[in-house]
Order: structure tokens, then C-alpha cells, then sequence
């Protein structure tokens, strides 16, 4: 967004000082002005800005700069965080998923170490936790459903809009949903209250690559991107990760047209030996998507390919 603002104060300066002249004057005292403009502006609706104003919307801009620069190096200084860092605690309302990724930590964690448990006693399929409904927050940022997608198939309509209304009672607490699934907030903005920060995962955008290695059963990348596109929200999140090989151009576009207030990128951190791209390419996408959004690493690593490279190398010398 950051660049995008610098863009139009640049197209307005282009334009030039444009000076009014006198139109009508009434015993020597000027009644009516009028401005002289090319014909492109012919039919076209015109509002002024004075160059006291312009240089207003500079310093803003200039310090909006600044505080995204200052939490770029806050939000960035834990290295490697497996959990959003800017997240207080995660709620889970509503758990499991049907998606089925290939790399999801929580389906392998209720298959386990939680599969005796009253919540995933029937493996990861979705369930309403009504005891949760009960909780209280006190300001913070709330991770809703790290163990699943509440808009995954088999979540009923009526569980989400009890999770949305329980959320509107507390509007001095950010809730930040994360979904595969991002068509369905459009049907949900009306009662969706204004604290909600409405992110979705989208690894690359390459669907080809997310078919042929089967990553998911989720809709694929290209869905997820319109759907966020589309989606009319002043608090939009996207998360790249785990990040998957992309096409530099393209994924740089595909964010930008979704504006979101922040990014998230890392790689997969449980060796799943995903499509990963190599490391440098994912700089080159963190540099890029840093001139318009705030962008925070979590796990930036070589791709688990570079680093067999790496140790077969040294293996050999």
C-alpha cells in the first residue's frame, strides 16, 4: 500500500501547478475563478488539492514509513517462531478439518498425542466446543481455530455464526481467522464485527504444482486469491506458509492485488520435503512484497534440497 500512495502523490505532482485566473469581477473585486485544463480532463470530475495539502499527505506518509519500518524489526526479531508472533493465544471453538494437507501439523497431533481426548476421540473431524463460547478476552490478539479451519466442509453454518456473535462481544480483542476456504467470508460480512482480521493461506500460485504433488484437498491457490481479491475488508492477512515454488511475478501481483496490512512467510518446519522454492528466491519475494505491505519471517531456511546439496558437498571434499 505504501508504494501504491507514493505512486498518486507522483501522478499528482506530474500534473503540474495549475494557477486560476479571473473570471468575473465585481468593482474591481474578483467574484469568479477558473482553471485552465487540458482536454484529457474533458467530462472528467476534478477535485483540487493545494500544494499545503500534498505536503500534509507526504509527512504522513512519511511517518505511516517509518512505523511499518519499526515493526518490520519488532515483529521480525524472533527468528523461526512457530506461531504467528504478533498472536497472545489461540481459542478453539471449533476443531478439525477435512482438507486434508499433507503437511498439517494439527491433523498429525490429534491423531496422536490428542486421539484419546474427548475433542478428537473421532479422529480430526469437525466439532462445535460450546464450552469455549464461555470464554472472556481482555484486549490482544486471538488466534481462532489453530487446530483446524472453521470453514472447513463439515462445519455447520450455525457454529460459525456462534463464534462470530460470541467475538462481537469483545471489541477491544483482535480475532484472526485463517482459512483455506476464503470464499465463505463474503457471505458472512454482514454480521462479521470490525475486530476481525480475516487471513487466508495461500503457499504459491502455482496450482499445476499444488495438484501434482498433492498437497491438498483444500480449493486450490488460484480460488483463495480471488476470493481474497475480491473481498472488501480493511483487515485482509495472508499467510505464505508453508511456502511452496512460485512464480515471482505472478505471486508478487496476486498479493498485491489482495492488499493485505501483513504477510506472513516461512518454510515448513517438520521436513515434509515439500516443492519448496530455493532460499534466495523466497528474499527476492520478501524484498518485493516489503515495498507495499508488512511482511514478517518466520522459518527462512534453504529448501530441504539446497541443504542435501550442502552437506553431500561437504561430504565429498
Amino acid at each position: 500500500m505504501w508504494n501504491g500512495i507514493e505512486s498518486i502523490l507522483k501522478k499528482i505532482k506530474q500534473r503540474g501547478v495549475l494557477k486560476t485566473t479571473c473570471d468575473q469581477k465585481d468593482n474591481g473585486i474578483c467574484k469568479r475563478a477558473k482553471i485552465r485544463l487540458k482536454s484529457t480532463y474533458l467530462d472528467k470530475r476534478v477535485m483540487i488539492v493545494f500544494p499545503e495539502e500534498l505536503y500534509e499527505i507526504e509527512k504522513y506518509l512519511s511517518s505511516m514509513t517509518a512505523l511499518k519500518n519499526f515493526f518490520e524489526v519488532i515483529l521480525n526479531s524472533k527468528k523461526g517462531s512457530r506461531m504467528f508472533n504478533i498472536v497472545g493465544e489461540t481459542w478453539n471453538p471449533i476443531t478439525g478439518c477435512l482438507h486434508f494437507c499433507r503437511y498439517c501439523w494439527a491433523r498429525q497431533l490429534a491423531l496422536t498425542k490428542l486421539k484419546n481426548t474427548k475433542r478428537y476421540k473421532d479422529g480430526f473431524k469437525p466439532r462445535l466446543n460450546e464450552e469455549e463460547l464461555r470464554k472472556s478476552f481482555r484486549g490482544g490478539v486471538v488466534f481462532v481455530s489453530d487446530m483446524g479451519d472453521i470453514f472447513s466442509p463439515g462445519v455447520q453454518n450455525e457454529w460459525i455464526v456462534k463464534v462470530i456473535k460470541h467475538i462481537a462481544k469483545f471489541p477491544d480483542t483482535y480475532f484472526l481467522f485463517l482459512t483455506k476456504n476464503p470464499t465463505k467470508y463474503k457471505d458472512l460480512l454482514d454480521i462479521m464485527p470490525p475486530n476481525a482480521i480475516l487471513g487466508a493461506t495461500i503457499e504459491t500460485n502455482k496450482d499445476d504444482l499444488y495438484t501434482e504433488h498433492k498437497i491438498s484437498q483444500a480449493p486450490l491457490p488460484s480460488i483463495r486469491y480471488r476470493a481474497m481479491k475480491e473481498l472488501e475488508w480493511p483487515l485482509k492477512f495472508i499467510s505464505i506458509e508453508p511456502i511452496l515454488d512460485f512464480d515471482l511475478e505472478t505471486f508478487v501481483q496476486w498479493i498485491k492485488d489482495i492488499n493485505p496490512f501483513m504477510v506472513y512467510v516461512g518454510y515448513d518446519n517438520y521436513n515434509w520435503k515439500l516443492p519448496e522454492p530455493p532460499m534466495k528466491k523466497t528474499q527476492e519475494l520478501i524484498e518485493r512484497l516489503g515495498k507495499f505491505t508488512l511482511v514478517v519471517k518466520k522459518t527462512i531456511r534453504p529448501a530441504w534440497y539446497e541443504k542435501q546439496s550442502i552437506m553431500s558437498y561437504t561430504a565429498d571434499t
